[in-house]
């Protein structure tokens, strides 16, 4: 899988929000200043070439649907950050935004209760 720049995640996450849509339905969620409609036709040409998704013909438009997961996106980029920056350790991950205080006691408690809901 591609990566993303970060241009062509912004519409992917529109398109993943209200797929299946036209370029005019992603340009509409966009806060002012709005991109070029050309410019965002050109990020969403760009996401069909990297197979992000399929295109149909509606008449004199195309239509766009996503072809991977918004989950399936963020397990395999996450799991390189992981790779790469924490030592392949989703523990030295955690460890590291506890110590940057990007995580206090309190978010702690909620991952370690979200890990035992999703064992039960």
């Amino acid at each position: 899988m591609e990566r993303l720049t970060i241009q062509e995640e912004e519409a992917m996450r529109w398109i993943w929000q209200i797929a299946p849509c036209y370029v005019k339905d992603v340009l509409a969620k966009y806060n002012e200043p709005k991109p070029p409609y050309t410019t965002l036709a050109s990020v969403i040409k760009n996401l069909e070439r990297k197979k992000y998704v399929k295109t149909q013909q509606r008449g004199n438009t195309y239509e766009y649907t996503p072809l991977i997961e918004e989950s399936e996106y963020k397990r395999t980029f996450l799991n390189g950050v992981v790779q790469n920056y924490f030592e392949n350790s989703y523990k030295e991950m955690v460890s590291f935004f506890a110590r940057e205080q990007k995580l206090s006691a309190k978010d702690l408690e909620d991952i370690l209760r979200m890990i035992e809901k999703g064992r039960e």
